[in-house]
């Protein structure tokens, strides 16, 4: 496989992945097609055109240096400039794989939040709520990453002449389904400790664990009833809005299982009463 092909097994797997459900992931790209088909001929050309095809654009093939059969990867969660050196180092890696967004991937990381809203009105949040909150912490986001170097790791690729790219979305929506699977198969479960210790049962998590990055509760108690659980905070780009956990609340949400939880959602989560068992991140 070439690096085309192998993102888009990504993006392919990613969609079959999507809590949303691909008939939706659909409908998203043909709303695209419906706005591009709009436009004049000077605004097409400057249009994005990966929007047509690619549902998830935090993921993006970064730098192609050389268009060859993929033999050898280097993986990693943050592929920064030490890395893409480091791939030239080794000399025998064909491809370098990120999971969090580099270059325009990053840029476009606000674009994939909107996930969170249509995910939430699934667990019970009204929609228009869900959106209401979200659309002011996908600016916030947006505002943020505006300012950062985002594509300085692209440019060391480039100039080393090193295949990059990156795979958040896909992946995120991968380890979401997989969770909310593996809670469907064990609806018995009753504390925050019996989902604690399911997930402990995962070998990616048991080795996340030996270096202090396994599981933990970060708000409520190991004797705390689940109640309704949720995998809201996994896939979607990054933290939704900390005002959302009362709606989730209100919603009859529980449990979070999340992947991101600053001090501030911490606190709104504690003052819902919700318990938050964030999954770090397997290596």
């Amino acid at each position: 496989m070439k690096t085309k092909e192998i993102f888009e097994l990504a993006l392919k797997m990613g969609r079959e992945a999507d809590l949303r459900g691909s008939e939706k992931v659909g409908k998203v790209l043909a709303q695209r097609e419906k706005e591009y088909g709009k436009l004049d001929d000077k605004a097409k050309a400057k249009y994005d055109q990966d929007k047509l095809t690619n549902p998830y654009l935090d993921s993006r093939i970064l730098n192609v240096g050389e268009d060859k059969e993929i033999k050898k990867v280097l993986v990693g969660i943050d592929m920064e400039p030490a890395e893409i050196i480091l791939a030239q180092m080794l000399g025998d890696i064909d491809l370098v794989i990120a999971h969090h967004p580099e270059g325009i991937g990053l840029a476009h990381l606000s674009d994939v939040m909107e996930l969170q809203s249509e995910v939430l009105s699934q667990y019970g949040v009204p929609i228009n709520v869900a959106e209401g909150l979200m659309k002011v912490r996908i600016s916030e986001v947006a505002r943020g990453i505006n300012a950062a170097n985002h594509n300085r790791a692209v440019d060391t690729a480039r100039l080393l002449k090193i295949n990059f790219i990156c795979t958040h979305t896909p992946c995120d929506n991968l380890a979401a389904n997989f969770l909310k699977e593996k809670l469907e198969d064990n609806s018995d479960l009753e504390k925050v400790e019996d989902v604690l210790d399911l997930l402990k049962e995962i070998p990616e998590y048991q080795e996340a664990a030996k270096i202090g990055a396994g599981p933990k509760i970060y708000s409520g108690s190991p004797e705390n009833s689940l109640g309704k659980v949720a995998v809201t905070e996994i896939t979607g780009g990054t933290e939704g809005s900390p005002k959302l956990y009362e709606k989730m609340a209100q919603a009859g949400i529980g449990t979070v299982i999340g992947m991101h939880l600053s001090e501030e959602h911490r606190k709104e989560a504690e003052n819902a009463n919700i318990n938050v068992d964030p999954e770090k991140e397997p290596i």
